[in-house]
């Protein structure tokens, strides 16, 4: 991640901003399945990573249960 993408989320060109978006999204989303596997492997339960992450333990478990 660079300071041009946060930059260009923010900027006045709506192409440019809607692919910082993207990239930050696929960001966070890879972050989060990285620390829900290392929070499962430390032994927490769903709802402490629900908890974490300010959504539900039925949320979480359907969206990282299967790994």
């Amino acid at each position: 991640m660079t300071q041009q993408t946060l930059a260009s989320a923010a900027g006045d060109d709506p192409a440019q901003g809607l692919r910082a978006v993207r990239s930050l999204r696929e960001l966070a989303d890879r972050l989060e399945a990285l620390q829900v596997e290392r929070a499962r492997a430390l032994g927490w339960s769903w709802q402490q990573i629900a908890d974490h992450l300010g959504v539900t333990k039925q949320a979480v478990n359907k969206k990282h249960g299967r790994r």
